[in-house]
């Protein structure tokens, strides 16, 4: 038997909106664009999000444009399909990014898979994170229930006790500890799953 290979979606249809509670607006999860370098490389220069990316730091636009060119390849090869998280505007007009989102299947998939997030400054506390992953978690076991997707795991530093409140908030219970593994991963982190 052959091990399977990802199976590439399209990013151009690949659309996920997250409801909002009201006065929020909805959210818009959609693949990331060459023309959203110029507002990656100003969310970057925060230091949370920089050291979140210890290991491919974006710090100019040419180093955003080249990390979307990296996501873009993801979708291709069907292993790692990352979302832009952007406020849900008017049709037609972009909203803000807000974050990402993204589904790690790895390149032979099987029943589980991983995901992450990271926010901008200007989400972080209202709700952002955990609408996101929602969104990306029924998304994920709706598009890859026939490749027999049935979990999900989520990984995150001991020290990050936003990400772990989020995890929490998302269904994603605490399950094990993953030893830090330097100079990428210098502390030991949370490993959460969700199961369908």
């Amino acid at each position: 038997m052959h091990p399977r290979t990802p199976r590439p979606l399209d990013p151009a249809a690949t659309r996920v909106v997250a409801d909002a509670p009201a006065p929020a607006p909805a959210l818009l999860l959609r693949p990331w664009d060459p023309s959203d370098a110029p507002e990656l490389a100003l969310i970057c220069r925060d230091d949370t999000v920089l050291r979140l990316w210890a290991g491919t730091a974006v710090r100019d636009l040419t180093s955003a444009a080249r990390w979307i060119e990296l996501q873009r390849r993801g979708w291709e090869a069907g292993d790692r399909l990352a979302f832009a998280v952007e406020e849900s505007r008017a049709a037609g007009a972009r909203g803000r990014l807000l974050g990402q989102v993204v589904l790690k299947r790895g390149t032979t998939p099987g029943p589980s898979a991983e995901v992450g997030y990271w926010t901008a400054a200007r989400a972080r506390g209202r709700g952002v994170a955990p609408r996101a992953l929602r969104a990306l978690t029924g998304w994920a076991f709706t598009t890859f229930a026939g490749d027999g997707l049935t979990a999900l795991e989520l990984l995150h530093q001991v020290d990050n006790t936003a990400s772990c409140r989020v995890a929490r908030k998302c269904g994603y219970e605490l399950t094990g500890l993953r030893p830090a593994s330097p100079p990428a991963y210098p502390l030991d982190g949370h490993v959460h799953r969700r199961e369908q």
